[in-house]
């Protein structure tokens, strides 16, 4: 879980996968839960933890490398906006919300880290809590429809990894 939140939450996000992770091992282990949505949250925070120190070290300069004039010029009003909820509710957020600009934004805006580590914790906590309760809670009805539909789930699951790193080589190469 904390190798699979590092990547989740870095400069290399694979959306849904954490989430995916939590519940589907809640529902599997159900005395687990708890210890399941930890291992989430830890894995997550170390890995923007790491995305922000990045982009302290990088300043502005970073964020403006890592997105578009447009998108910068709103992540940055938010977070000047909202501050620590800017950090919060985005960790919150299931995907496709988009989590990791605000992380750079974070760190390029020189955001203070205990503030930035309590609302990225505080929102990770809660959000994978969550999750892994609705795999107990639904694992059964969970497992049964991924076990019906495995080589269809798999076949996405392996299509959006293949296309993310397609996509990721193509921009590097641009630029």
């Amino acid at each position: 879980m904390i190798p699979l939140g590092l990547l989740d939450s870095s400069v290399i996000p694979l959306p849904g996968s954490m989430d995916f992770a939590v519940v589907l091992l809640s529902a599997r282990d159900k005395p687990l839960w708890f210890y399941y949505a930890a291992m989430a949250t830890t894995g997550s925070v170390l890995g923007a933890l790491l995305t922000y120190r990045i982009a302290r070290k990088g300043g502005k300069e970073a964020l403006a490398k890592k997105l578009s004039k447009r998108k910068a010029d709103r992540v940055l009003k938010a977070f000047e906006r909202w501050g620590l909820a800017a950090i919060a509710i985005p960790a919150l957020l299931p995907p496709p919300f988009p989590f990791v600009p605000f992380v750079i934004a974070a760190g390029a805006m020189q955001y203070s880290l205990a503030k930035f580590l309590a609302a990225l914790s505080a929102g990770r906590a809660v959000r994978y809590t969550i999750l892994a309760w609705l795999g107990v809670r639904y694992g059964r009805h969970i497992l049964s429809l991924f076990s019906r539909h495995a080589y269809a789930a798999l076949a996405v699951g392996l299509g959006v990894v293949l296309a993310t790193v397609i996509i990721g080589l193509l921009f590097r190469n641009r630029r």
